[in-house]
């Protein structure tokens, strides 16, 4: 579904992607791993069109989004559902707002269409009854949750997430990566997942990436990557502080 070939970037002198190469597989839960720092956030920003590369090609579904005109890529994100690290909703919005944000920017759907399809996505992530309440009164969890059915609003083909358990505790994070598990099966969208949360990653993923100074060093199912042979790899999911990897 994604291909990143051969893809570098810089910001300032300073190198990030270091001819980078990655395919996230259709249909797949691609778990891209890494040190804070490292780069995740930006290979992530590459696959949506929010970043463009110095040099390279980052191919959806066969077409390089990085040559694609303002209006083109506009249209081809219409297959990307993202969530973002803090959920990163509308303060000024409803719940029920938030969530139909997308298909008021992207469809001429009528109101009473789209609260159904609010009310649908919400009671898909596991919410009931929020679609009046403002996002401040929502919990960490829950906010994520309303993060994921905007994401999902206009069925994409592909869902982004960045950093999804970060800052819950271990109880909501397992729910949070349970409900990834269980969106990913049935919408069969392709995902892929930015963390460095090791046991989430091993929970959910169908593939794990590991990015090291600015390339993809190990990429396979969790069992292989588990048994690889490589320093760094090993170094970073045992949470060791003494190996390749130096603490900045």
């Amino acid at each position: 579904m994604i291909k990143l070939l051969d893809v570098y970037k810089a910001f300032k002198g300073h190198k990030v992607l270091d001819g980078l190469s990655l395919e996230v597989e259709t249909g797949k839960i691609t778990v891209i791993i890494g040190q804070s720092g490292g780069g995740k956030s930006v290979l992530l920003k590459h696959m949506i069109g929010l970043i463009k590369p110095d040099r390279g090609a980052v191919q959806v579904e066969g077409v390089d989004i990085s040559r694609l005109n303002d209006r083109e890529l506009n249209e081809a994100r219409k297959d990307f559902g993202m969530l973002f690290q803090e959920a990163a909703l509308f303060d000024s919005m409803t719940v029920g707002e938030n969530v139909a944000f997308p298909l008021k920017e992207h469809t001429r759907l009528r109101q009473a269409e789209m609260d159904e399809i609010v009310e649908q996505k919400l009671l898909q992530v596991g919410l009931k009854d929020v679609a009046h309440k403002m996002p401040s009164e929502l919990s960490g969890g829950m906010r994520k949750r309303v993060g994921l059915a905007r994401a999902i609003a206009l069925d994409p083909k592909i869902i982004l997430f960045d950093e999804p358990t970060t800052g819950l505790d271990p109880i909501m994070a397992d729910a949070i990566d349970r409900l990834i598990v269980e969106t990913q099966k049935q919408t069969k969208a392709t995902c892929a997942v930015i963390s460095h949360d090791i046991e989430s990653t091993f929970k959910i993923a169908h593939r794990v990436a590991m990015l090291y100074q600015g390339k993809i060093i190990e990429v396979g199912p969790p069992a292989s990557v588990r048994q690889s042979k490589n320093p760094a790899l090993q170094q970073f999911i045992q949470g060791k502080a003494e190996g390749p990897i130096q603490m900045v």
